[in-house]
């Protein structure tokens, strides 16, 4: 039996306009190579704007005050401790530290426990009034908390909340809401359906399905929006300035204006650089500790 043979394939050239061959993927390489260090140099440019204030309040923090104006840009010569201590007890920055630690925590929770709630149901049952439920927490996300300021105010003394942590904390919880309803509800919309459904029928009840199998599903978009959450009320300052006006329950914010003025006016700079690197800190540690699972649940939505 006779075989043939397949014919040989033609290379492909590509005439450039001088007449001469050339290869056909040498302009989109070189396109690509061109981008590629564009966007590249432009991460570097960013990393440094951000990482370089960071590292001169670090570094800041160490000095005394005559450093501090003599040679601002130059490494301490001797790391000087007693401004750290000096702000964590004179300064009360560890009664301010504490306070935020327990709202902070406490509002984080409660907004997660809530919120992922409230998402699940938007996101996996059809009821009248669904749409119209998730719109308004939307809507929520549009509305300028400086407009509720005022009438927040009245209604938070009218329940004998005001200068109190649990009333920040509450508080606290129904500004995150929003943003973490809407964030949860497309990602529970990205789980599969058929693991909820066979533990339904093998006769698994909805409050179980949702925290032992849903919930745990969803851990990575939970951190995420636990991450940006935490950001926003570690850092939030009119709210706290509004409705908690005792010097004894003030948050850290609250703290580093009142640490601000009074340093300033001593001329203890090196205190106040010390205060506002203990308020710097958790951020960057907890953005590190997770900045994986912040990664996994932003792009968790494509990917699926």
């Amino acid at each position: 039996m006779k075989t043939t043979e397949p014919p040989a394939p033609v290379p492909v050239t590509v005439t450039k306009t001088d007449g001469r061959p050339g290869r056909p993927d040498a302009a989109p390489k070189s396109e690509g190579r061109v981008l590629n260090v564009f966007s590249h140099g432009l991460l570097v440019l960013w990393a440094v704007m951000v990482v370089l204030p960071l590292l001169w309040a670090v570094m800041t923090s160490f000095k005394d005050d005559r450093s501090i104006f003599g040679s601002p840009w130059a490494l301490p010569r001797t790391l000087h401790l007693d401004n750290w201590s000096r702000a964590w007890t004179e300064a009360n920055m560890s009664d301010y530290f504490l306070n935020t630690v327990l709202v902070v925590g406490g509002s984080l929770l409660g907004t997660l426990v809530l919120g992922s709630m409230a998402a699940y149901v938007l996101a996996r049952f059809d009821f009248p009034g669904n749409r119209f439920i998730y719109y308004l927490f939307i809507g929520g996300m549009s509305f300028p908390v400086m407009l509720a300021l005022v009438p927040l105010f009245y209604v938070v003394n009218n329940m004998g909340l005001l200068n109190t942590l649990h009333g920040l904390i509450l508080v606290y919880i129904a500004y995150s809401l929003p943003f973490t309803v809407f964030f949860l509800t497309a990602f529970f919309r990205t789980l599969p359906a058929s693991v909820a459904e066979a533990a339904f029928v093998d006769g698994a009840s909805h409050t179980r399905i949702f925290f032992q199998i849903m919930l745990p599903m969803a851990k990575p978009g939970l951190i995420s929006v636990g991450i940006f959450n935490f950001l926003g009320q570690w850092n939030q300052y009119m709210l706290p300035t509004v409705l908690n006006t005792d010097p004894d329950k003030r948050v850290l914010t609250q703290g580093l204006v009142q640490l601000a003025v009074s340093q300033g006016y001593k001329g203890d700079w090196s205190g106040l650089f010390a205060g506002l690197v203990m308020a710097m800190l958790p951020v960057l540690a907890a953005y590190i500790v997770f900045q994986r699972q912040v990664v996994q649940g932003l792009t968790a939505g494509a990917l699926k």
